[in-house]
């Protein structure tokens, strides 16, 4: 199959998502699908910043997961814009495979995009070569627990976790809202986008160049995906459990600076999941702080 230079959102899964197909397409090496983070960012800054490095010698998928980046909004697709779930967003991922032909294939998946790369290998073995995560998010609570930690130290308080009262207050029978709760704390202190910032980064100059890199691709968005994760529980979700049923091998590149990923969240990964797991001195883009290292520590990842 051609592709055309200039790719438009294909219908697929009753959506209009957006992917470039790199590399050759008679490499026999499995091809590897980029499925991004944010949730509701976008594949153009991994591309425009790392692409070279991956798409001589394999073919290379970036997808815009759906109402991301340039696929189209969540309003047009056939299930709607309320609420967005995992299954979906690994139904989009088996859609996408089916498209392009691919027998097997390798998910890489970063941040938030590591739920549906780990979720699509756990239902589809036989699909997936292995799997690959970059500073991966599994827990949620736990997540919203450190980021209202790290709210509460920038504003000189105490850490005052709500899990406790919502809770007590919580119906029996019902799930108790504890990642809610503590997420609604912790931007209550301090705005989403510094916080998360203060977090990511190793250091000021990588910030930057993301920054600048994202204004080139005029892409910013993602909050109705965000809100449409969260109408559904995102903030309550839990994965770990399910990676016991894992049944390809699991790699974990991790960013030494990335405190909302690094240690708890990779953690999960190596002990349920028995991930191998390698360690950068970088942030939660590793790309960005050295781009050597994070193209060694892939290869060893994709060729181990």
């Amino acid at each position: 199959m051609t592709w055309p230079d200039e790719p438009t959102p294909t219908r697929l899964n009753g959506a209009d998502l957006y992917f470039e197909v790199t590399g050759p397409e008679d490499s026999d090496l499995p091809p590897l699908v980029f499925l991004h983070g944010g949730p509701g960012y976008n594949s153009y800054s991994f591309q425009a910043l790392f692409g070279e490095r991956l798409e001589g010698r394999r073919r290379v998928v970036y997808l815009d997961q759906r109402g991301s980046g340039r696929s189209g909004p969540l309003e047009d697709t056939e299930q709607g814009a309320e609420t967005l779930d995992l299954d979906t967003l690994v139904a989009d991922v088996e859609a996408l495979r089916e498209h392009l032909g691919f027998e097997r294939f390798v998910p890489l998946g970063h941040g938030f995009g590591a739920l549906p790369a780990l979720e699509y290998a756990r239902r589809h073995p036989e699909r997936t070569e292995r799997v690959v995560v970059v500073n991966p998010w599994v827990h949620f609570p736990e997540l919203a627990l450190t980021l209202l930690a790290e709210a509460a130290a920038r504003r000189g308080q105490p850490l005052e976790d709500p899990a406790e009262a919502v809770r007590a207050r919580t119906p029996e029978g019902e799930y108790p809202p504890v990642g809610a709760a503590r997420i609604e704390a912790a931007f209550s202190l301090l705005n989403a986008r510094d916080l998360l910032n203060a977090l990511h980064f190793r250091d000021a100059p990588s910030r930057m160049r993301l920054e600048f890199i994202d204004a080139e691709g005029q892409l910013a968005g993602g909050g109705e995906v965000q809100q449409a994760l969260v109408n559904q529980g995102l903030w309550e979700f839990e994965y770990p459990p399910f990676l016991t049923d894992l049944r390809r091998p699991v790699f974990v590149i991790a960013g030494l600076h990335d405190r909302t990923s690094y240690p708890q969240q990779v953690e999960w990964l190596a002990d349920l999941a028995g991930a191998d797991v390698t360690v950068l001195d970088a942030g939660h883009y590793p790309w960005l702080d050295d781009e050597d290292a994070f193209a060694e520590a892939l290869e060893e990842a994709l060729t181990r």
